[in-house]
């Protein structure tokens, strides 16, 4: 796969433009998914990119509040020097739903682009609690901004009319239904391939001539995507462990060392000479039980939540190379189609020049010229009809092949591009879930060390007479 020989963090540096989401930035963004240079790099598969696209998810606010058609509208903005924008800092406010337009239509125009998946309405964090608690919206928000980001970091997509118009729209809704109406790219009219039955083309067929450099991907992405779900299980389990908000399992860290404050407590009050210290260790106990907690709300939360948002970005870079593959698959199917009614029409000219002994079409043909004579179709005049219809066919299933070859080599090229694309975007992502883990580690460890180093020095007091 690309980039497996070095290491993918050497390009990446870790002032990435991943800032905090209410931070405005002033100077122009760099990085992986921010490259403004449009110079030519002599390599084809090289993104070509206009400028930067700075995109940011803020402020929840809950409309028609006391109504059953209550709603959370987001504040979206954007800091840009894309031409095809009006003006360089865009904001509207838009609602879930309106996501979901942008996302489906963008992979409706754009089916060779690696669209970022949406955060799952049904994931069991979703469909607890009030839809409306602060913790919820916050949550959405953050999905909803990594969204925005990953589209903004992809040079065709920052660049499509549906985004500018998300943005800088005031007429959103009239909008979405002009842009249904009438699409970018006209729609494709049905075509021979389309009037081909479903047992031809089928989703369990396999391309027959596979590419070594899609294989390569494909690999790639099952040893990405493993990674990433071995991952998460791992830190499921440990921020299980650590707090899991149930005592009753006995494997909640945080509420064992509560309980082992409570303990020594009771303990100070037994023994009257040692009491203030002890109270000391018991608030100490409780302040690293809160820390736990703190630590798992804000660092271990947060990177399962990035961990499953990676894994469906690498099922939508996935979605793209099986369509390539049934690009391929089409172009094959259909060559394999053309050849099949190619030799049926050699074999009624055989059979009409009178030589079907010689044309080496074998026993099948024998046979199937056998069943024609039984069915009172052997006559030279219905073969002339039928061989009419078969150059027909065959006219058109040439020019069929052509077009799904020529689909299939552009979409090959197509997802070359994408996969460096997508590499770069997730590349910068983990980095940035990685810095921040680390940075959520530190500031937990430094504190932890400075509540046991306050206690150290009040245990040391304790004198005991032996």
């Amino acid at each position: 796969m690309l980039g497996d020989d070095e290491d993918v963090f050497d390009s990446v540096t870790w002032e990435s433009p991943s800032a905090p989401v209410y931070e405005d930035h002033a100077a122009a963004p760099s990085g992986p998914g921010f490259r403004q240079s449009t110079v030519d790099s002599g390599d084809p598969h090289e993104p070509k990119w206009e400028g930067y696209l700075v995109t940011a998810v803020k402020d929840p606010l809950k409309e028609l509040a006391e109504t059953k058609d209550a709603y959370v509208s987001y504040l979206v903005t954007a800091r840009t020097n894309l031409p095809i924008f009006s003006t360089p800092n865009p904001s509207s406010r838009r609602r879930f739903q309106d996501f979901v337009f942008l996302r489906d239509h963008l992979v409706r125009d754009f089916p060779a682009c690696v669209v970022p998946a949406l955060p799952d309405k049904h994931r069991l964090e979703y469909i607890t609690g009030d839809r409306f608690s602060p913790e919820f919206m916050e949550r959405r928000r953050l999905d909803l901004h990594r969204f925005l980001q990953r589209i903004s970091r992809h040079p065709t997509l920052q660049r499509s009319t549906l985004i500018r118009a998300f943005f800088e729209s005031t007429e959103w809704h009239v909008y979405m239904h002009q842009h249904v109406a009438h699409p970018p790219s006209a729609e494709p009219s049905p075509s021979i391939i389309d009037n081909i039955s479903d047992t031809l083309l089928n989703a369990f067929s396999r391309v027959k001539k596979p590419d070594e450099r899609f294989l390569d991907m494909r690999e790639g992405v099952d040893k990405f995507e493993d990674g990433l779900n071995h991952t998460e299980r791992l830190y499921t389990r440990i921020r299980n462990r650590t707090s899991d908000g149930n005592p009753e399992s006995g494997e909640d860290l945080t509420a064992d060392y509560h309980d082992l404050a409570v303990a020594v407590q009771g303990l100070g009050f037994l023994e009257s000479g040692i009491t203030d210290p002890l109270n000391h260790f018991s608030n100490t106990l409780l302040e690293f039980s809160a820390l736990l907690r703190h630590n798992t709300h804000t660092t271990t939360d947060p990177l399962l939540s990035h961990l499953h948002s990676l894994l469906t970005y690498s099922h939508a870079n996935r979605a793209v190379l099986k369509l390539r593959d049934q690009k391929q698959l089409d172009f094959e199917e259909l060559s394999e189609y053309l050849s099949g009614v190619t030799a049926e029409r050699d074999r009624l000219a055989a059979v009409i020049s009178g030589h079907a002994g010689s044309t080496g079409l074998g026993l099948g043909a024998y046979l199937k010229d056998r069943v024609d004579a039984l069915r009172g179709a052997d006559d030279d005049r219905s073969r002339v009809e039928k061989m009419r219809k078969l150059d027909g066919k065959i006219k058109e299933l040439q020019d069929a092949v052509t077009t799904a070859h020529e689909t299939s080599d552009a979409f090959s090229e197509e997802t070359l591009r994408e996969q460096i694309i997508f590499q770069r975007a997730k590349e910068a992502e983990m980095k940035e879930m990685l810095g921040n883990f680390a940075d959520g580690q530190i500031e937990f460890y430094k504190a932890a060390m400075e509540e046991w180093d306050r206690i150290i020095p009040i245990i040391q007091r304790i004198r005991v007479d032996i």
